[in-house]
């Protein structure tokens, strides 16, 4: 699976984390984020992820962010683009399984690590379910 990740410097340890989980289960990945604590303007960072969705250069983008909500809002400014504020894999699996969501937004100040980890993982591997969903999810988008 090809995923494009990016973050803020509330993000650079668990960017690291979750890319070499990514790897290790040998995913291509794209990297967006930064690797300091040095402080940078999030939308840096979500767009060229949100970009690469809409491009077809991803399949999955994962964004993080200090609350998430502002790599949340900028990369669903993208109408192909269904970015959901994952804070447990009961959340990111329900966030692929109903909503077909693309990308994953962490918020790292409300998460550890292995949490993040998780939730990448159910988020990947979790399908979209279809049916009744599929009528909702095609009305999301005002494009």
């Amino acid at each position: 699976m090809k995923i494009s990740i990016g973050n803020d410097h509330a993000g650079p340890d668990y960017k690291q984390a979750i890319v070499a989980f990514l790897k290790e289960q040998g995913h291509t990945i794209t990297n967006y984020g930064i690797d300091t604590v040095e402080s940078v303007d999030y939308p840096d960072f979500a767009h060229p992820v949100a970009q690469d969705i809409t491009g077809g250069k991803a399949d999955i983008g994962i964004v993080i962010c200090g609350s998430a909500q502002g790599v949340s809002m900028t990369v669903n400014k993208y109408a192909q683009v269904r970015g959901a504020v994952c804070w447990s894999k009961e959340i990111a699996f329900l966030a692929r399984q109903h909503n077909d969501a693309n990308v994953i937004c962490i918020p790292a100040r409300f998460t550890s690590i292995p949490q993040a980890i998780g939730m990448v993982e159910t988020f990947i591997n979790t399908a979209f379910e279809g049916g009744r969903h599929d009528r909702r999810v095609q009305k999301i988008a005002c494009q």
